[in-house]
Formats: structure tokens, C-alpha cells, sequence
């Protein structure tokens, strides 16, 4: 899979240029409500449970994004699932399953458990316990079909801790705790083979943002995020970019700014404001590399939602369907067509490693020929560098 990458000035001297639009889409079935939990399956996003006017809920719907509209889903736990109703739950999908774990119901403040649910029977399965203390107000992110879920808040205040999730095994491990403080409501998501954590509440509002390397369970500390310090905002990965979106700031203002984090420069730039109102506890899923956001609440709970999309016009030089590397996936070389005038490759492992020392790039007349030059397999990101924009695009080779 492929995705365009902009830099942070706008140079007309290859009619490039980059707009980010944000377009109403149909609005969540079901009362307006507010920190829900989303995850996409078979390419329709989810949205299930979430806090309404009236209480917690274990609803859940479906959208297509074909057809803008959603269908009623099975609810969390099925028939006999009365007593899951909850908000600020956890959730991911692996697989082709949909999890939920953890958060808040009516009379049960802190929630354990963990259900999958099967699209294809439309059932709910109870898996493994969380092995952490019962909490809300969590945060996670899978990397290479691991979920990844910790700190939020549990019966003993603010936490760090963190676990991961193996769905083959039906088992949790514990790992590194979080490298910033214990803290509530704050936002993760993974790009690059890293998942990343920022924001939230720790007793005063935050505004740090780390990074996790699963190869060595450890966390490092990068840019801080630009934006106020807050609480409850949203967030998702689209490689190799990261965004941050609404939330609460510590003057009880309901944000709507959107910011951009880049995984190879470490640097943040603001996009254009979320359409709808500010809003906290808002939630999100990527359907066809476009990002749907909404629910949350502001004063009054929510029910609206907004595409996300970055567009781009580019010159013949630079049209994305020519930028593919073929053969892919490739043994031992592969070539790429486009206009190497002022370009430079960089290839990276799926984890965020530069590995452009082990293979040889020639620039041809047609573009660009690679070789692999020592014993290598996997998947891996090419960047296109502009010699006066930067990178300018990314793709993606399959080395055998």
C-alpha cells in the first residue's frame, strides 16, 4: 500500500501542492454519544458502546463506505451480553476480528474483560482477561498483529503500565511500563512498525509524545506535540504520518485543531480545523486511507462525523500510478519509472529502519534500478526525496 507525503513548505516549481478537506459524511445511527470505542473490519468501520444522554451503552453499528450508511451490528456480548454496557473502552482489530477491553459501565466503574467479535457468524466471544488491574480511559495500537493496551486510570489512580495482547495465543504479557507518567486520556496509535503515545491527564494536562519500539521494549521520548496541552483528543496512524485531533485543554475550551506528526523528520505541522464542533471523547477508524471522526461531546454529546482526506495534484513526473517498483514482490532487484531529475531514493524496514546501505540504486533512464545486495526479506517503505521539497511520497516493496 501506498501514501502520499507532503513537506511542510509549498514549492510551485513542480506544481506540486497539498490541501487537506474534511467532508460530512452520514451521521452514527443511535443516540449522540461520546467516548465510544471503533475498530474496521472487512472494510466498514465500527463504532460500539459509548456514553449517551441515558447511560452506557453496548450498541454497535457498522458503515460502509461505499454506501455512506451504517447497519445495526450485533451488540457487545450478544443476547446475553446485559450488564457490558460501558464507555471509554479500548479497542483494535486483528485479523479480522474486532476486540473490546476494559472501561467504564453504569455500576461498574473499572472493567477487565476482553470480547472479540466474528463478523462473519456476527457473535461475541470472551477471550482472556486483561491482566493488568481493572481500568478505563486507556489507550492502544497493534504492530504486526500484536495489540498493544496500558495506562489510563484504575481504582488506585493514574497508570503506566503496559501490556500486549497476542490474539493466537489468547494471552497478554507484560511489558516496559510507558516512558512518560502515569496518566488518563491519552491518545495512541503505531506507524512504521512503533506505536506511539502523547497527550492526557496525569493530575495536570500533557502535552509529551512517545515512542515505542516493540525489537527492544523500549520507550523514547520525541517531539512534543505543538498544540495546547489536553486531555480526551483523538488520534490515528497513516503512514509515515500520525494526527492529533480535538480534545479538552485546561481551560475546559473543546478543541478542534488537527496536527500532523512525521515519522522520518520527527516534526509536527498543523492542518486544517475539524469540521464539525470541539469536542472531547471523540473516536475514529481509517477506511481506504481516508480518516472518519466523530461522536464526542462538547456540552451536548455528538453524533456527527467527517471524512479526513489529503489531496494532492501532482505533475506527470510525479503521477502515483507510475511510481510503483515492479517486479513486487521482487527477489533480487526490482526498477521503478518516474523522472529521477532532482529525486533520491531512501528505503526503510517496516519497523522505521533505514536500510538504504544494503541495497545498490542506480539511476537509469527510465527512473531508478535497485539491488539487493546482502541476504534480505520483508516488507519495506521507499521514500522519495526531493532534492529542494523532501520527501515527497512513500511505497512500498515486498523483498523475497
Amino acid at each position: 500500500m501506498k501514501y502520499l507525503l507532503f513537506s511542510i513548505k509549498v514549492f510551485f516549481l513542480i506544481n506540486l501542492w497539498s490541501q487537506d478537506t474534511w467532508t460530512i459524511a452520514d451521521s452514527i445511527n443511535g443516540a449522540p454519544r461520546t467516548v465510544a470505542s471503533t475498530f474496521v473490519l472487512e472494510g466498514e468501520g465500527y463504532t460500539i458502546a459509548g456514553l449517551d444522554q441515558t447511560g452506557f451503552r453496548r450498541k454497535m453499528y457498522s458503515y460502509s463506505f461505499f454506501q455512506n450508511d451504517w447497519d445495526d451490528e450485533t451488540s457487545l456480548g450478544g443476547e446475553n451480553g446485559g450488564g457490558l454496557n460501558r464507555g471509554s473502552a479500548s479497542s483494535f482489530s486483528i485479523n479480522n476480528r474486532g476486540y473490546i477491553c476494559l472501561g467504564q459501565g453504569q455500576t461498574n466503574p473499572f472493567f477487565q474483560d476482553l470480547w472479540e467479535y466474528n463478523p462473519n457468524t456476527k457473535t461475541w466471544s470472551q477471550k482472556a482477561d486483561f491482566i493488568g488491574s481493572a481500568r478505563r480511559q486507556a489507550v492502544s495500537f497493534v504492530i504486526e498483529s500484536i495489540a498493544y493496551v496500558g495506562t489510563g486510570y484504575d481504582i488506585s489512580g493514574y497508570t503506566k503500565d503496559m501490556y500486549k495482547y497476542n490474539p493466537t495465543t489468547n494471552s497478554w504479557t507484560q511489558i516496559n511500563d510507558f516512558g512518560g507518567t502515569a496518566r488518563k486520556e491519552a491518545v495512541g496509535f503505531s506507524i512504521g512498525g512503533q506505536g506511539y503515545i502523547g497527550t492526557g491527564d496525569d493530575g495536570v494536562l500533557k502535552n509529551d509524545f512517545w515512542q515505542y519500539e516493540p525489537l527492544t521494549d523500549s520507550w523514547t521520548e520525541k517531539a512534543s506535540f505543538p498544540g495546547s496541552k489536553r486531555k480526551g483528543a483523538t488520534a490515528w496512524g497513516i503512514f509515515p504520518q500520525g494526527f492529533i485531533c480535538m480534545g479538552e485543554d485546561i481551560n475546559s475550551n473543546f478543541k478542534k485543531d488537527l496536527w500532523e506528526y512525521n515519522y522520518f523528520s520527527n516534526t509536527w505541522v498543523q492542518r486544517s480545523d475539524y469540521a464539525g464542533e470541539g469536542r472531547s471523547g471523540s473516536t475514529n477508524f481509517i477506511l481506504n486511507g481516508i480518516a472518519f471522526v466523530g461522536s464526542g461531546y462538547n456540552g451536548l454529546f455528538k453524533d456527527d462525523m467527517y471524512s479526513y482526506q489529503k489531496t494532492a495534484s501532482l505533475d506527470d513526473h510525479f503521477s502515483a500510478d507510475k511510481i510503483n517498483p515492479y517486479p513486487n514482490p521482487s527477489k533480487n532487484s526490482f526498477k521503478i519509472n518516474i523522472n529521477s531529475k532532482d529525486l533520491e531514493l531512501e528505503i526503510y524496514s517496516s519497523d522505521g529502519n533505514k536500510m538504504t546501505d544494503n541495497f545498490a540504486i542506480k539511476k537509469t533512464n527510465d527512473g531508478f534500478q535497485v539491488l539487493k545486495l546482502k541476504s534480505l526479506s520483508g516488507n519495506y517503505f521507499i521514500a522519495y526525496k526531493h532534492n529542494s521539497l523532501g520527501t515527497i511520497y512513500t511505497s512500498k516493496i515486498t523483498i523475497l
